[in-house]
């Protein structure tokens, strides 16, 4: 992605052999996080895998948080886990804003 946001390329980041990547988050180090089947996956920010956390769970979503944003909670078929990272995970840009929560319906 430029520096203005501007997609290029379009090559295959990452494969998952173990059904496919559900829930994704980058760390302060550019690392992206994926939920997958198996567990939640850790590649650098060139793709190369460095590594699993395997879970006897199907993973479906994962997110830091805690105080310092070490914290990983993941989501699987019917529990949730925590495991406290060395690294932090990334933050918004300054000024930039989660979305809204959905309002009401409109009247007509």
């Amino acid at each position: 992605m430029a520096g203005d946001g501007a997609l290029s390329g379009g090559e295959v980041f990452a494969t998952c052999d173990a059904g496919s990547f559900d829930g994704i988050r980058l760390d302060d180090a550019g690392r992206v996080w994926a939920a997958a089947h198996d567990g939640v996956h850790c590649f650098d920010p060139d793709g190369t895998l460095l590594g699993k956390l395997r879970l006897p769970e199907v993973v479906s979503n994962l997110t830091f948080g805690g105080p310092k944003r070490n914290d990983l909670y993941i989501t699987a078929t019917s529990s949730v886990y925590s495991v406290r990272l060395n690294t932090t995970g990334a933050r918004y840009p300054a000024g930039a804003r989660s979305p809204a929560p959905p309002g009401p319906p409109a009247r007509r």
